[in-house]
């Protein structure tokens, strides 16, 4: 073997057969759904937490018209409009899947939250990284873009986050990032490459949802909470108050009002 088949047979500047608005349309002939937009702001929460405490208050209602075979979208208010999130899209594949579907469905801007192990500390747990790049050490990418080492966000995306983040947020920095298929393989060796990038987490979405991004001309921004240090040290994966979601909330409302209207 000498490409392996990660690699072989990729071509991304071709077209796929299979298309998100085929799948859309007879998902939505078989479950007999109307072809309705979704809001134009939506986020995905890999964790579920955010999910779980707008449901648990009230705040977040079904949009019945998602025509997804996977997963719930569900509406709530923030930032004086109305957004959309759907829960538990873990992983890069499962992630771009459903971004996919959302622009399809008339997204404009998805921002991504996931909850993220230490690598460089840049603080105490938990706190939030805007992610600027992220490391390929996952599959999904390379479907959509050329092997290279890391893909890229936009800039347009992450200067105003970042700035919305230090004048109205919880603590935040901004930085680089691994992607991992395999978050039962972070071995001693791994993290230590990491580290020596100097990358500040390991994440299991953003490398893929920025390629798609770039592939697609789509806006999407991925952030990474840092919660835990991989249960190395004391008690770890704690987010904060209601599981970390005042905190997250108030970032995603900080971001949102600094990139409605780019």
């Amino acid at each position: 073997m000498t490409i392996p088949p990660i690699l072989a047979n990729k071509n991304p500047t071709l077209a796929s057969v299979f298309a998100p608005a085929a799948l859309l349309r007879e998902a939505r002939r078989q479950k007999g759904l109307v072809a309705l937009d979704v809001p134009a702001v939506c986020i995905l929460d890999p964790d579920g937490d955010l999910v779980r405490q707008l449901r648990k208050t009230g705040a977040a209602k079904p949009f019945e018209a998602w025509p997804c075979y996977h997963t719930e979208l569900d509406q709530f208010e923030l930032a004086d409009q109305t957004v959309g999130i759907v829960g538990r899209a873990v992983g890069a594949s499962f992630a771009v899947l459903v971004a996919e579907e959302l622009f399809a469905c008339g997204c404009k801007l998805l921002i991504s939250l996931t909850s993220a192990g230490q690598i460089v500390p840049a603080g105490s747990p938990p706190y939030f990284v805007v992610i600027d790049r992220a490391l390929r050490d996952e599959g999904t990418s390379y479907h959509y873009a050329a092997p290279s080492e890391y893909a890229e966000a936009d800039p347009e995306l992450v200067r105003p986050a970042a700035a919305a983040l230090t004048q109205r947020g919880p603590l935040s920095v901004v930085g680089a990032t691994w992607t991992t298929d395999a978050p039962f393989r972070e071995t001693a060796q791994a993290i230590e490459a990491a580290r020596a990038r100097g990358l500040l987490a390991v994440e299991m979405e953003a490398a893929a949802l920025y390629a798609y991004a770039r592939s697609a001309d789509a806006r999407v921004l991925c952030l990474a909470h840092v919660t835990n240090t991989m249960a190395q040290a004391g008690d770890d994966f704690e987010k904060g108050e209601a599981d970390g979601t005042r905190d997250a909330l108030a970032a995603l409302e900080a971001i949102i009002r600094a990139l409605q209207n780019r």
